[in-house]
């Protein structure tokens, strides 16, 4: 008797590594879901050090050209002239100057608040401008990243 040599797999074996691929899926798939979540406080992180950035330089650019009692004023940037609110960025002048690829900008009452696009609670920058007695705040809100 002559023995013929097995090809392919059998019907167990490929059950087998199916079992295996779901399992494997069921416990990697919670971890990229939680990687979504990091990514966007990291973008929205990164979008606060660039609003307080542009906030610095506006501001020392302010101080050494204008008036420091000025309720409002202009200095002169690379890309023309920016408004200022006691010697600080408007909130309209930092949604401009900014590179906000990836947010929403909801101009109110004189603030700005930048939102990540997609995050499903509040995950947003809080850009308050100067007021005679208070410089100018930004503030990040990440609990709904």
């Amino acid at each position: 008797m002559k023995f013929q040599k097995q090809q392919g797999f059998t019907l167990i074996e490929l059950v087998m590594v199916i079992v295996i691929l779901g399992i494997l899926a069921a416990v990697a798939l919670p971890k990229f879901a939680s990687m979504q979540s990091e990514a966007r406080i990291s973008s929205l992180n990164g979008a606060l050090g660039a609003i307080k950035s542009a906030t610095a330089i506006v501001h020392a650019k302010a101080l050494l050209e204008g008036d420091v009692a000025a309720a409002t004023g202009s200095v002169a940037l690379e890309n023309g002239p920016a408004a200022t609110v006691f010697n600080y960025p408007s909130a309209l002048l930092l949604t401009d100057a900014v590179d906000l690829d990836g947010f929403t900008t909801v101009l109110a009452a004189g603030s700005a608040k930048v939102q990540v696009i997609g995050a499903p609670g509040v995950c947003e920058i809080t850009y308050t401008p100067a007021t005679a007695l208070v410089p100018a705040t930004s503030s990040a809100v990440t609990t709904g990243c």
